[in-house]
């Protein structure tokens, strides 16, 4: 499985690795929705995930999930959009444009192990390796 990790902030994208990696997920990186974009274009395999920061710059990851939405090659791709945006309004934002989940940070690394389950990525008993 593989995972593209979007996110202006190093540290960020560090954190979100050491989640995501031992659940076996091959990690990719980018730090701005445009980046991503260039990654996904020339990749060899789709990713199965995208974890998207919101607010970067060049491209945001609202804009990062409409052109991703828009591009039959990657309708497969689920995207959970990893922010600070918590106000109703930007969930539903997110969720329209077709984002699947939605996680606000600062978050616990259950809560990101958690969405991968209800999306079907891993196991439930995968849980137990990112505590």
């Amino acid at each position: 499985m593989r995972a593209l990790i979007i996110d202006d902030a190093r540290a960020m994208r560090s954190i979100l690795k050491r989640i995501v990696q031992p659940l076996g997920f091959e990690i990719h990186e980018a730090a701005n929705g445009r980046e991503a974009l260039d990654h996904l274009e020339a990749a060899d395999e789709v990713p199965d995930l995208a974890l998207v920061d919101w607010n970067m710059p060049e491209m945001n990851g609202l804009d990062f999930i409409k052109a991703v939405r828009g591009d039959q090659r990657y309708r497969g791709m689920s995207l959970m959009m990893v922010t600070t945006e918590s106000e109703n309004h930007q969930v539903v934002r997110a969720l329209a444009a077709g984002a699947h989940e939605y996680v606000i940070k600062p978050f616990p690394p259950t809560a990101i192990v958690e969405k991968l389950v209800l999306l079907g990525l891993i196991p439930a008993e995968g849980e137990a390796a990112a505590a």
